[in-house]
């Protein structure tokens, strides 16, 4: 396996994944493990509370209605990704994993009563309205958020294919809210894409992680290595939410041949999990550079720190999003389920970095390159009567490739030019 360089550890990253527990040995091995008495008196507040309301409350209410009010409030009293799942938020919990729902293609999060963008899918509707990874939604249509229940706010962001939502978002470095006006479609998510930047320099763009992610992007790789002798990839996990958790193992194993890709730990014996590398790997020598940025969040930043751990590639960009809980979800019957968080995950090295996020080796801000004008002076090429090159092709068209994507998205340009500094440094030492 090729070590790319040495370094000091830095901090690293963490996922939402889902485990297969069932809810009765969850409660068994929990009671086993305490065996503490009751809180009586809070049991007796809770019946006091719930009498009052049933006799007092302006309007009747309907005791299931009520427990499952309390239960919602259990969960998300807790974290912010537990939450109780009715039938229609399980059913899209497990189409989501697939590839295909419906909505706008926006992954949210709920923080301090407001929904927190992070990070819009890429080719929805969501991102082709502008939608931007941390926008603060304050308002669906004429509805306030805040207060609201997350599951509560995504209904409300779903609905029937062609109709319109209007979010009011607050976005940083904006003093007013930003209006922005959505129609609702099917979200058909590739989760992978590739082209090849240059000759010889791929380009892999994971949008979030789900069932056939690893095998998709193994496919790519070999697509483009049939296409050219590959010299340099860049893995693009910026704005990923993550996903399923065997996804970002598969994208792992992809580039690494031995090791530790990353474990599990929690109260219950068997939320404790570990996966490592095979010796099977689809490009175990190519040099990787791996683009994160606060949109990166679970599956994305297990995928960047079991490589950044390995030394196999160079993770560039901004801190990624710090999601390192993992999330079991408890079927309560045939059509509801508890989406519980179980367990913290950490990379090879033992790094956790929950509320933190990974910090790239390189660290890239996003920006726009402008050019300095008037400053272009007389070529050779300008000169009346010059002599033609006497080779074959048009020798700028990999500068004005260059050129474009500079002015595109300067951070996968300086990911591309690191790149390229390598493969002379490879060849440098070659020689050498």
């Amino acid at each position: 396996m090729m070590k790319l360089f040495s370094r000091v550890p830095l901090a690293a990253a963490l996922l939402g994944c889902t485990l297969g527990l069932s809810a009765p040995a969850l409660a068994e091995e929990v009671v086993e493990s305490e065996q503490k008495a009751l809180p009586l008196t809070e049991l007796r507040m809770f019946a006091d509370v719930f009498d009052r309301i049933k006799q007092a409350y302006v309007e009747p209410v309907d005791d299931r209605q009520l427990l499952e009010d309390a239960i919602r409030g259990m969960l998300t009293g807790l974290d912010p990704h537990s939450a109780y799942l009715e039938a229609e938020a399980f059913e899209s919990l497990q189409i989501h994993t697939t590839g295909e729902f419906g909505g706008l293609g926006i992954e949210v999060g709920l923080e301090d009563g407001f929904i927190r963008v992070i990070a819009p899918i890429d080719d929805t509707p969501a991102q082709r309205a502008g939608v931007r990874a941390g926008d603060l939604i304050i308002k669906l249509d004429d509805t306030p958020v805040q207060g609201m229940d997350l599951n509560e706010a995504v209904d409300m962001m779903r609905g029937e294919v062609g109709t319109t939502i209007r979010l009011t978002i607050m976005r940083d470095g904006r003093d007013q809210p930003l209006e922005l006006d959505i129609v609702r479609d099917v979200i058909k998510v590739a989760s992978v894409r590739h082209e090849l930047l240059e000759p010889g320099y791929g380009y892999l763009r994971i949008s979030q992680f789900q069932a056939h992610t690893g095998e998709d992007l193994i496919a790519a790789i070999r697509k483009m290595q049939q296409d050219d002798v590959l010299k340099g990839l860049v893995l693009d996990l910026r704005n990923n939410p993550g996903g399923v958790l065997q996804a970002a193992v598969e994208v792992g194993n992809a580039f690494l041949d031995e090791g530790l890709i990353v474990y599990t730990e929690g109260r219950l014996p068997n939320s404790e999990l570990r996966f490592s590398a095979s010796e099977e790997t689809v490009a175990p020598d190519t040099p990787l550079v791996v683009l994160i940025n606060g949109g990166s969040a679970s599956a994305s930043e297990i995928v960047a720190g079991a490589l950044q751990d390995h030394q196999r590639a160079v993770i560039m960009g901004t801190d990624s999003f710090g999601k390192g809980s993992v999330q079991t979800v408890l079927p309560l019957g045939e059509d509801r389920a508890i989406k519980l968080t179980t367990a913290r995950y950490f990379t090879p090295n033992g790094r956790s970095i929950q509320a933190q996020g990974i910090k790239p080796d390189l660290r890239v801000d996003d920006a726009r390159l402008t050019r300095i004008e008037g400053g272009s002076r007389i070529k050779e090429r300008d000169l009346a009567g010059h002599l033609e090159n006497g080779t074959k092709g048009d020798v700028t068209e990999t500068a004005e490739q260059s050129s474009d994507l500079s002015a595109r998205d300067f951070q996968l340009y300086e990911a591309l030019n690191l790149l390229k500094a390598m493969q002379i440094l490879q060849r440098s030492q070659s020689s050498g």
